[in-house]
């Protein structure tokens, strides 16, 4: 035990803060938090604080920063409005298993019953905790100062162990200033998940793998936050076995690997719901079946589960055959479990049957195919671009060490299918919630957890307007991020959803004058010379290669305006269901025949 010193709530938590060598705080003043902030201002020679000008700005910045290091940080926001602007980004960070710590100020414990300003307390004192219990973890509540140790320390340790997510700490403003006689929370050491699968059971899932005609590793982000991508590609190349993401796992593979063959699911590749669908055995690390991912459980699109035998590998046991049945459910961490099999493989593959060979040549010719019938779109030289004409450029100009950060809308469904990703941590997104704004303000977050890797935020217009004063922050603190808006005019994910399931009727989905009916764009590249950010509107294709790279190189705050051709549609390999409506169905063949192609 340690000797007891005489030390503020707030001193608590920012020393402890220090101690886990936590680097940066992101949130917005308010007078719950002030206790906290002049705590944080006296160490502010040992953690940086960052001022936003949004509290979910700040939540995403703190999303995107896990995201990037698997090291988190903690946010700070005021009681009433400000913490409740938090909660997308917590929801966000929840949905993804990304974590931070949420440090929220409450109203005084004295006042606690009375209804003060911006007191949550209808139902019960002090009741913010309520307000985002679906979104962490858990959340704790020190109403005495000699709580906090023990709070805070819990906070940091639940956060961390086994499937990570947000937390929250709630500290009435009395106990950020008042003082009592405590003994500082020791450090927490990082729990590491690393514990595999039951060994018979993984010796079993190799003797089904190895034993398939058709077999197909699906990665998850289970294998991104288990930091097992060296190991899945030591095991793929070793048995042959053809490699496929979900979506939220892009990057456990090089895209440029022989075995990979792209995300599967609604707007997944062709060779990679063929390889799903097709499998006769499959293994899933990491990775929760999702609707989007697999192309909303319809039979046949993206899985047939049965008659493909499931083989599942999660550290959740709740994730075990929650959307299908698995024949073999083994409860452990994919970066473990794949070093084990790796391990079994290696006496093992002299037994391995000439059979994959075949199946490796047709979903070969599969991924072939859909370059090609890609690559053909993206040769147009018409403005607004074609979709594919920009995420060409993207692919061409990024350095291999570029992180992307998708934000939600239309374009997010181009990104998964069409951005080549090259490493673990390339590309990040909100994918659970799909939280708009994660993006134009997580790129902070992203830089500043990666200072030495260039940062794009590819974001729409819908969703960039949601935070747009993430180029304030980055301004004031000489974040060099660039953003690539994807002006679409309008809200067109949903629009498409209009105009394919309700006979062409659109309401509240394209950005357009009332009166005219004529589309509206704020002239972005205008705006962010009103933030003091450098920017380029794309006025013809040619100069779109030279506009994203020079921003990139330019290594300050960046905006480059692309205008995209509204009415070109992802190409459908997959489908996705929002019953009772119909789903649309895959078109990626029937085009091919069209254009006297075969996959």
């Amino acid at each position: 035990m340690g000797a007891a010193v005489s030390m503020k709530g707030a001193d608590i938590i920012v020393d402890y803060l220090v101690r886990q060598r936590v680097p940066y705080l992101f949130g917005v003043c308010g007078h719950g938090n002030v206790g906290f902030l002049d705590a944080a201002a006296r160490a502010g020679n040992a953690i940086r604080t960052i001022s936003t000008h949004h509290e979910q700005s700040a939540g995403h910045m703190a999303d995107a920063y896990f995201k990037v290091r698997h090291e988190p940080v903690a946010t700070f926001t005021s009681c009433g409005p400000g913490s409740a602007n938090l909660v997308v980004a917590l929801a966000a960070a929840m949905m993804d298993s990304s974590a931070f710590l949420a440090i929220t100020g409450n109203v005084p414990t004295n006042q606690f019953n009375r209804m003060p300003f911006q007191e949550t307390g209808r139902f019960h004192q002090g009741d913010f905790p309520t307000v985002i219990r679906p979104y962490v973890k858990r959340s704790w509540q020190p109403t005495r100062v000699d709580m906090v140790p023990l709070a805070v320390r819990q906070a940091w340790e639940t956060m961390l162990a086994g499937r990570p997510g947000p937390v929250n700490l709630d500290v009435p403003l009395n106990v950020f200033v008042e003082e009592a006689e405590v003994e500082p929370p020791p450090v927490s050491v990082r729990f590491r998940n690393g514990a595999p699968g039951e060994p018979a059971a993984l010796a079993q899932a190799l003797g089904m793998l190895l034993d398939a005609e058709r077999p197909v590793i699906v990665a998850g982000q289970g294998v991104l936050l288990a930091e097992a991508a060296p190991e899945l590609a030591r095991f793929a190349a070793r048995t042959g076995i053809p490699v496929v993401t979900s979506p939220n796992g892009k990057g456990a593979i090089d895209d440029r690997h022989a075995l990979a063959f792209g995300a599967i699911g609604r707007n997944g590749t062709f060779a990679a719901n063929e390889a799903t669908r097709n499998a006769d055995v499959i293994l899933a690390l990491g990775f929760s079946f999702d609707d989007r991912a697999t192309s909303a459980w319809l039979d046949g699109y993206t899985f047939s589960i049965p008659p493909s035998r499931l083989v599942q590998i999660d550290i959740d046991p709740a994730e075990l055959g929650r959307n299908y049945p698995a024949e073999l459910a083994i409860l452990g961490d994919a970066r473990a479990s794949l070093t084990q099999l790796d391990a079994m493989a290696a006496s093992r593959v002299g037994e391995r049957r000439d059979g994959p060979v075949a199946w490796l040549d047709r979903l070969r010719r599969g991924r072939e195919t859909w370059k090609a019938w890609q690559e053909g779109r993206a040769a147009s030289d018409a403005l607004p671009l074609r979709p594919e004409r920009l995420m060409q450029a993207v692919n061409r100009v990024l350095p291999e060490n570029a992180i992307v950060a998708s934000d939600v809308g239309v374009h997010h469904n181009w990104v998964i299918q069409l951005l080549e990703t090259r490493r673990p941590r390339q590309l990040i997104h909100s994918w659970g919630f799909a939280a708009m704004g994660f993006a134009t303000s997580g790129i902070l977050g992203a830089k500043l957890a990666a200072p030495d890797r260039p940062c794009i935020a590819i974001a729409g217009d819908g969703s960039f307007l949601m935070t747009p004063h993430a180029l304030a922050t980055a301004v004031e603190y000489d974040i060099p991020v660039v953003w690539v808006v994807w002006n679409n005019q309008g809200y067109c994910s949903i629009r498409d959803l209009q105009v394919g399931l309700f006979g062409g009727r659109e309401l509240a989905t394209s950005f357009a004058q009332e009166r005219s009916g004529e589309l509206y764009s704020p002239d972005f590249a205008a705006l962010a010379k009103a933030f003091g950010v450098a920017s380029h509107r794309v006025t013809h294709a040619g100069e779109i290669e030279d506009a994203i790279a020079h921003a990139v190189a330019a290594n300050r705050p960046y905006l480059v305006e692309v205008p995209v051709d509204r009415e070109i549609r992802p190409i459908g390999t997959g489908s996705w269901e929002l019953p009772p409506l119909p789903p649309p169905q895959p078109n990626y063949e029937a085009a091919l025949r069209l254009a006297g192609m075969t996959a």
